[in-house]
């Protein structure tokens, strides 16, 4: 066998392990779904039948889908950038020689190694109208109660600050491990040039940076999308849908409703802004990205 024959068949060798488990646990799923948001329910003796896309017809009409896809997009658009900037925020901090630098870190980092369901009832007791903390700080402040879970125009902006609170620490590890490699000398030229810390930050600092940037951001969309243990545990989607979020809506639809087929059209959906989402990240944002 000529050498880089036998080079080609090692590599595909070794990698096969891998493609195995991806094409057995990631494309398999993806296709079979595909397949079954094109076929009705079975229910009882009614075995499945051929619909086409009457499911993602249904979808277009479906008010509490739009309810939840809306609800997602503004999740996203609150969730994302504060969990960066804070992220990047406490790890310029912590990656400083300041007292206490060890403790900082573990703090910060604390709220990501909770578990979801756990950091949700500590936010709901936060949340809980008359007697909890929240409340209990507001009232201090003579503010008046409010039922900030019980409430349409709040509730969703509350599950906002627990997803934010939740992730900042863990987005703020891969920020502190980037920042380590980044060379103090930099720092020192810029000084030397009259640069103030701003102007390190913007101009060398952050773009420097931008491979984490974009590695975190596709992180943070991912879990804005699959995020469903604390909307069960705070609000279950309410009220009136407020704070249903996609992942919620389908596990709605395919475990209280029992229409898998339906469910399986908009776990379609999911993936799609997924897809868009990695296309746009490689096919713009990586060309204008400095990689070291």
């Amino acid at each position: 066998m000529r050498p880089s024959l036998q080079a080609q068949v090692t590599g595909w060798l070794l990698l096969l392990p891998a493609l195995v488990l991806l094409v057995l646990f990631t494309h398999w799923p993806a296709v079979a779904t595909a397949w079954h948001s094109l076929f009705s329910t079975p229910k009882g003796s009614r075995r499945a039948a051929f619909v086409g896309l009457e499911n993602y017809r249904y979808m277009l009409e479906d008010d509490v889908f739009w309810q939840a896809l809306w609800n997602n997009l503004w999740f996203a658009l609150g969730t994302i950038p504060a969990s960066i900037a804070i992220a990047i925020a406490m790890a310029l901090w912590v990656n400083g020689k300041i007292a206490g630098r060890g403790f900082l870190r573990m703090a910060y980092f604390t709220p990501t190694v909770l578990p979801m369901i756990a950091v949700a009832n500590i936010w709901l007791f936060f949340y809980t109208p008359q007697y909890g903390l929240l409340e209990q700080i507001t009232g201090a402040l003579g503010l008046p109660s409010h039922n900030w879970l019980g409430d349409r125009s709040t509730a969703l902006g509350a599950t906002i600050v627990v997803a934010i609170w939740k992730e900042a620490g863990f987005f703020m590890i891969f920020y502190l491990a980037a920042l380590q490699q980044i060379s103090p000398t930099l720092a020192e030229a810029a000084a030397l040039e009259g640069a103030s810390r701003w102007q390190y930050f913007r101009r060398v600092l952050f773009p420097l940076l931008m491979p984490t940037t974009l590695f975190v951001l596709i992180n943070a969309l991912i879990n804005s999308v699959r995020m469903v243990d604390h909307i069960f545990v705070m609000t279950r989607g309410g009220p009136d849908n407020a704070s249903a979020l996609l992942l919620y809506y389908i596990y709605q639809v395919g475990f209280s409703f029992w229409d898998s087929a339906y469910a399986a059209a908009l776990t379609m959906v999911v993936l799609a802004v997924l897809g868009l989402a990695a296309v746009v990240k490689f096919r713009f944002l990586d060309r204008r990205t400095h990689y070291q």
